[in-house]
Formats: C-alpha cells, sequence, structure tokens
C-alpha cells in the first residue's frame, strides 16, 4: 500500500515535465564550462532539486484543483483529481519532497538555494492567486523558464547574458501561448482556462512574441558581449535552427491541434526533437570546436 502511494505521488510529481529543467544546463554550456567536472556535477544537482521541488508545486496545484480537474476531459485522469492518491497523502509527500529539496539547494550553494526558494514561493503563489489574473497568469508560467536558466547559472556560480534569458522567456511565452489556444479552441466550453481569453487575442499575443524570440536571439548572437565572450560571431549560424523550430511549432498548433502538452508533442515529433540536436550539436561545435 505504502509502495503504491510512493508511485502515485511521483505520477503526480508529472516527471515528463522535469524535462523543463533542462535549461538549467544553458549556463553549463554558455559559460563554457561543459568539460568542468565539478560544473558538470553541480547542474546535475541543480537539475535533480529543481525537479523535485517543481515536482512538490505540481502536488499542491492538483491538491488545489482536484475539483476542477475532475471536470477536464484529460486532467481528469490525474492521480488525485481520480481519487486514486488522497489529497492528506498528498499534502504529507509535498511537505517532505519541498523540505529536503530545499535544504538540498542551499547546500549547493546559498544563491541557488534563494532562487529555489524563490521559484517555490511564486508558483505557490500562482496556485493560490495569480492563476486567477489574466495576462499574469502567462507571464509566471513563462517567467519560471527563465528563473530555471538563471538557477543553473547560480548552481555554478557563472553569469548568464540576459539576452539568453530574454530569449528563454520569449520561447516559453510562445509554447504556454500555444497550450491556452489549444485548450479553448479545441476543448471549448470544457477549457478551464480564463474565460477573458480567446483565440484573436491568443493568435495576436503568439504572432508578438514569435517575432520577438527570433529578433532577441538573433541580436544575442551578433551582440559585441557574445562575440567578445566567444571569440566568434558564428553563432548567427545557429538562426535557422531556432526559426525552423519556431514554425514547426507553429505548425502542430495550427494544423495538427496540438499544443496542450506542449513536452508530449515535443517527444512525439521527430523533426522538432531531429532539430533540437541539431541546435545543440551546432552550439557546442562553436562554442568548443575552437
Amino acid at each position: 500500500m505504502f509502495s503504491l502511494k510512493i508511485n502515485l505521488i511521483l505520477e503526480a510529481m508529472r516527471p515528463v515535465q522535469w524535462l523543463k529543467n533542462g535549461l538549467i544546463f544553458m549556463a553549463l554550456v554558455f559559460s563554457k564550462s561543459f568539460f568542468e567536472p565539478e560544473a558538470v556535477s553541480n547542474s546535475v544537482l541543480a537539475f535533480i532539486v529543481f525537479s523535485m521541488v517543481s515536482g512538490a508545486v505540481y502536488l499542491i496545484n492538483d491538491i488545489v484543483d482536484r475539483e476542477k480537474d475532475r471536470e477536464h476531459p484529460l486532467k481528469d485522469k490525474r492521480p488525485i483529481a481520480s481519487g486514486r492518491l488522497p489529497a492528506g497523502s498528498a499534502w504529507t509527500g509535498a511537505a517532505v519532497i519541498s523540505g529536503v529539496s530545499l535544504v538540498a539547494a542551499f547546500a549547493i550553494n546559498p544563491s541557488f538555494g534563494l532562487i529555489t526558494v524563490a521559484y517555490f514561493a511564486l508558483f505557490n503563489l500562482y496556485t493560490f492567486v495569480l492563476k486567477a489574473v489574466p495576462i499574469v497568469d502567462i507571464l509566471t508560467v513563462a517567467s519560471g523558464f527563465a528563473v530555471r536558466a538563471a538557477a543553473g547559472a547560480l548552481a555554478i556560480e557563472v553569469e548568464i547574458s540576459p539576452w539568453l534569458l530574454l530569449c528563454t522567456m520569449l520561447m516559453a511565452l510562445f509554447v504556454v501561448l500555444g497550450k491556452r489556444r489549444h485548450e479553448i479552441v479545441v476543448l471549448g466550453d470544457r477549457a478551464t482556462v480564463l474565460t477573458e481569453y480567446n483565440s484573436l487575442f491568443l493568435d495576436q499575443m503568439i504572432a508578438v512574441v514569435t517575432a520577438s524570440t527570433l529578433v532577441a536571439y538573433s541580436v544575442y548572437t551578433v551582440s559585441a558581449e557574445t562575440v567578445e565572450k566567444f571569440g566568434t560571431d558564428n553563432l548567427k549560424y545557429t538562426v535557422p535552427f531556432v526559426l525552423y523550430g519556431i514554425f514547426r511549432h507553429l505548425y502542430l498548433i495550427y494544423k495538427k491541434e496540438a499544443g496542450v502538452r506542449p513536452e508530449r508533442d515535443i517527444l512525439a515529433d521527430t523533426p522538432t526533437i531531429v532539430n533540437i540536436f541539431l541546435w545543440i550539436g551546432a552550439v557546442l561545435g562553436i562554442l568548443y570546436a575552437g
């Protein structure tokens, strides 16, 4: 019985969502610390800690939203909403996991500990308050991606370009807006998103964000700061991969009605996976080959 609850708690922590925490490794790559054992080990530990903390946030969110989730055609199958995992057990799991993880975050270093606490506080505030505030809810979710990238830099005590944080935030907005659009267009009245949104409004925001993302990344690759730091402007040759990634995701949203589960859509879409690996390979080659 105990092992069953552990399995259900793990399921409720949404392991597939931990892929987002891969942004922690961005600082490792762009600081040219990819082959430094201590930096690698700290990044791996930071990834594990952030996965546990974000998992605890998902547990708390699902406890609070369990009644609404029962009316949702997809979320009703989650362990807490379906009744397979009692709310009391979920609260216990969230308390233990978050407590241990936050202590572990400070063990990595105090700065990483503080940003992990900030992330935990922000997304619990989102669960209880910010989720009900139009536009702020989207910005909050997207900011979580930038926080992950910043946390990766703090874990290995390196600087990260503000341009990279901006690109991360914009790309996250793009994904979040696509998810909102899918819920409204495909799920219709069954969607639990705010009624203040509609497809036209979201389409306009998606158009703004896609253009902004491409411009921000392009400027980053050729900025004087980037060229001076890496000794090359060849990162500009990675722009086509970012452009393709944006266009491919738009294709999935508008032609394949994807977007409600972007992490699953990405894993299931071979062209997207290939493009990501090509981008990673190009970045590593440009930054480390010399």
